[in-house]
């Protein structure tokens, strides 16, 4: 067998592999837009933004509330992702605060950064149901509460935004997990950019500050942490096993069993 030949062999045994390694990637999102759990048409102007009914209400609710939300992203995106952002009221206040990431702010030449009352806290993010992934209430919401404006103003990226792989708005969630060790955040697998690193940094704690991880802005990378468990990223996509909480996480849908 001449070295021409083993060549050609070994380059063809790691293109398959590399073609199922990609199956593999997009088998969970081609899946979601088969089953229409995402939708392929609509408008973003008549998109709904509809209170989902998970945020307390400040009437009754007068203590400090502090919660993590993630709706699947708009269009044929959400096969792939979540948006995610965070809802705070301090203790008898009458409303939330909404702090999030919004691309086309950054576009516009601003601070993609958001934080407003002008939306419910857990609207539907252009007609997608939000899940709650952290809920903490009283004293450990105010202690987060305590800290949020300087984490936000400390985001490095308010001046850039890219869907993929970030910085974006799930960027911006793990931002505020690392910087606020109180607000105890496990982001959703499906949370694609949350793993963006910039340039020149290759390691850091993990957004829920239980373990590290190891990322090449965001394209990949491994993370090992108590509550991330085992997640492997690549192209932007996670794999990973939770033996905490045992499920497996498949790129699209997220968690099986459970949710995304």
């Amino acid at each position: 067998m001449t070295e021409f030949t083993t060549i050609t062999i070994a380059s063809a045994r790691l293109a398959g592999w590399l073609l199922v390694l990609l199956a593999l990637l997009l088998s969970g999102p081609l899946l979601m837009l088969a089953l229409g759990r995402v939708p392929l048409h609509g408008d973003w102007r008549t998109a709904t933004h509809r209170s989902a009914g998970l945020a307390p209400d400040p009437a009754t609710h007068r203590e400090a509330v502090v919660q993590v939300y993630a709706s699947r992203a708009f269009g044929w995106r959400g096969a792939f992702a979540v948006h995610s952002w965070l809802a705070a009221k301090p203790a008898d206040a009458d409303g939330y605060m909404r702090y999030e990431v919004i691309g086309w702010y950054a576009r516009a030449g601003g601070s993609s950064v958001s934080i407003s009352d002008s939306s419910a806290p857990d609207a539907e993010w252009y007609g997608a149901a939000p899940s709650v992934i952290r809920d903490l209430r009283g004293p450990e919401a105010e202690t987060v509460i305590a800290k949020l404006p300087q984490a936000a103003a400390d985001y490095p990226h308010a001046m850039s935004y890219r869907v993929w792989p970030g910085p974006n708005s799930n960027t911006f969630i793990a931002h505020l997990g690392r910087k606020i060790p109180e607000l105890g955040l496990t982001l959703p697998s499906t949370a694609i950019g949350k793993d963006y690193l910039p340039v020149g940094q290759v390691l850091a704690q993990t957004p829920s500050g239980t373990g590290l991880q190891l990322s090449l802005s965001g394209i990949l990378g491994v993370t090992v942490g108590r509550d991330e468990g085992l997640e492997l990223n690549v192209l932007g996509l996670v794999m990973g096993l939770d033996l905490r909480h045992p499920a497996i996480k498949v790129p699209g849908i997220g968690r099986l069993p459970g949710a995304s």
